[in-house]
């Protein structure tokens, strides 16, 4: 049996876990909300929080907002398993999404990353931190754009071309320059009105900023 440590209430990691005993594990608790991070043997099982579901939810509520005022396609991947046998690393985002490479995965009803494209945009919420380094799993799948929003804020991070992810000023996945410092204003709304009020609001923002079609 591989060893245990347990770095909190919320978590526990195994050590010298084989990729197969990761894939059965996948199966065992895919009925479960548990999220789970792979990476070279090591593998971290955590439980979520209210505090972070409903962080991850609102996000993703913005991301589809924008999509449809600003008329893009997207498919949302919610938390699916994204993993890669031969990098040995694997993980659920919070939220992911195909926008820019929609097409590509329209149809399909399971994804596969050795031929399918990774989401064009990831949603990491840190309210409760891995033990792993996620974003190093996230450059290894090679998803192109990650949102972190942890209590200090939001900020948008992209992967550049030495694998490695740098902070960003803007989204590159809208025509409308979105940045973090746009979408904090209706983050910090969270508590003194109800999601659908702000998200109209949010909705009314982009109409008012967003490019003449």
């Amino acid at each position: 049996m591989p060893a245990v440590r347990i770095p909190s209430p919320q978590r526990f990691v195994l050590e010298n876990v084989t990729w197969g005993r990761y894939t059965r594990l996948l199966r065992e608790f895919e009925d479960r909300h548990l999220r789970m991070t792979y990476d070279r043997g090591t593998l971290e099982i955590m439980t979520l929080s209210y505090e972070h579901e409903i962080s991850a939810t609102f996000l993703g509520r913005l991301v589809v907002t924008l999509t449809e005022e600003l008329n893009l396609p997207i498919r949302d991947g919610r938390s699916t398993t994204l993993r890669r046998r031969h990098k040995q690393k694997g993980l659920e985002p919070d939220n992911c999404y195909w926008i820019a490479h929609e097409g590509d995965v329209r149809n399909n009803t399971t994804i596969d990353l050795r031929k399918d494209p990774p989401p064009d945009l990831a949603i990491e919420v840190d309210v409760s931190r891995s033990s792993l380094n996620r974003m190093g799993v996230y450059a290894k799948l090679g998803v192109p754009e990650v949102w972190r929003y942890a209590k200090q804020g939001l900020v948008f991070v992209t992967l550049a071309a030495d694998g490695e992810y740098a902070s960003a000023t803007v989204s590159t996945l809208f025509p409308l320059p979105i940045a973090p410092a746009d979408l904090m204003p209706f983050i910090q709304m969270r508590g003194s009105t109800d999601d659908n009020d702000i998200v109209r609001q949010f909705r009314a923002w982009i109409q008012g900023k967003r490019i003449p079609s």
